[in-house]
């Protein structure tokens, strides 16, 4: 199977497939136009990307590779062929786009790698292709550092250190920094042997938020961890919505009736599909992303 991945541009989704002879990402050409353009229809904007591909080839701009055997999953679930264009033909494209709208896009397209996010999400994808993951032990204080320390590491000084400060979020105040440790171990002592213990130990550890920045990222790979231990399952976080997800979390600190749906509607058993998980590794870093 193909390596893939989704990053996602004001909520649309733009696809890519993983060249291993030339060592590059291919992007779904329709995609980038859907997300440019932020339309709904895949039709349309298939339709508007062959419009354009023709204009822009009368001007001599030839954006499209040989290499048109990548598939990419359409609407109807089926894979099909579509055209791609690695990172140097989509700034091309975005550079003579016919009007300005491609503008943002080129800057979130070209600092979308470079930044801690990016760099950290090539960690996310490394760690779950190394096996690393069987060595820890899930549900525990120690996993969930050893997981912050890879995803962050060389990126923030504090990767896999429980903070010693005391913050909040969007008026959220998260433990406080002298009963934060105190905290953890009771968090880790918690019961992991259902749904519903497992997702309130989910819950409470969101809410001690025992890292300066990076908990979401690394908690939802903790979680996943407990379920396919413990359960023989994993949430395909692609089943779920960001704005949904957001919410629910909010309103677990008093009420995890939300967050408890949305996960149990998006349990799957396969918990070996590689595929899965690197699709929950893009979900889990868009969730994170800024409105």
């Amino acid at each position: 199977m193909s390596k893939k991945s989704i990053r996602f541009f004001n909520d649309r989704e733009v696809r890519a497939v993983w060249d291993e002879e030339h060592s590059r990402w291919w992007f779904s050409a329709t995609d980038i136009v859907r997300a440019i353009n932020d339309e709904d229809d895949y039709i349309k904007a298939g339709n508007y990307w062959r419009w354009l591909k023709k204009k822009l080839t009368t001007e001599d701009i030839h954006l499209v590779s040989v290499t048109h055997d990548f598939k990419f999953q359409a609407p109807d679930g089926k894979q099909r062929k579509a055209d791609a264009l690695d990172a140097e033909c989509v700034q091309t494209l975005a550079k003579n786009y016919p009007n300005n709208r491609a503008r943002a896009f080129l800057e979130w397209f070209t600092y979308s790698d470079s930044s801690i996010d990016g760099q950290s999400k090539k960690k996310a994808y490394t760690l779950i292709e190394s096996g690393l993951l069987d060595s820890m032990e899930p549900g525990t204080v120690r996993c969930l550092q050893q997981i912050h320390a890879y995803l962050f590491g060389g990126l923030y000084d504090f990767a896999g250190q429980i903070r010693t400060k005391t913050i909040w979020k969007d008026g959220t105040l998260f433990c406080r920094a002298e009963y934060l440790m105190q905290n953890l171990r009771l968090i880790e002592a918690m019961p992991e042997k259902t749904f519903d213990e497992i997702v309130c130990k989910y819950v409470e550890m969101n809410v001690a938020h025992p890292f300066m920045e990076g908990n979401g990222r690394s908690t939802r790979i903790w979680l996943d961890l407990i379920f396919k231990k413990r359960l023989k399952l994993c949430v395909d976080w692609s089943k779920i919505d960001k704005k949904e997800y957001l919410a629910a979390m909010r309103r677990s600190t008093t009420d995890a009736t939300a967050i408890k749906t949305l996960l149990q509607g998006a349990m799957t058993n396969r918990i070996d599909d590689r595929e899965i998980f690197m699709k929950g590794i893009d979900y889990s870093y868009y969730y994170e992303q800024e409105e």
